[in-house]
């Protein structure tokens, strides 16, 4: 079992930053893949960026050079930095986290980007 916890969404305003935090717990050595998705209203969940065990990142083209991915090994914990934020990125963010078995994801938290 993994267990998943986001943290960090909240209301911003265009052109602005955030910074989203996964934090990981249980069979953590288990896990080779997190991404974080997001949700629009109405819409479907897509991926935003991927970060395998290697460091190997993937980008949506929508987000290619203004979000970047990373992870802090030794704390369990990823993170999103979001820059240059526009309205079309509000939605609720999900972490993900890839084991050999199954996926497992976090609650959400929600990011809004208005003025």
């Amino acid at each position: 079992q993994v267990h998943v916890v986001e943290s960090g969404g909240g209301l911003v305003q265009p052109g602005g930053s955030l910074r989203l935090s996964c934090g990981t717990s249980g069979s953590v050595s288990s896990i080779w893949r997190m991404a974080w998705y997001r949700q629009a209203p109405g819409q479907r969940r897509e991926l935003v960026a991927s970060i395998t065990n290697g460091g190997i990142t993937n980008y949506a083209d929508s987000v290619e050079g203004r979000f970047t991915i990373s992870r802090d090994n030794a704390n369990n914990t990823v993170y999103l930095q979001l820059n240059s934020l526009q309205p079309e990125d509000t939605a609720v963010y999900y972490c993900n986290a890839t084991t050999q078995y199954r996926d497992y994801w976090g609650q959400g938290t929600q990011v809004t980007v208005s003025s």
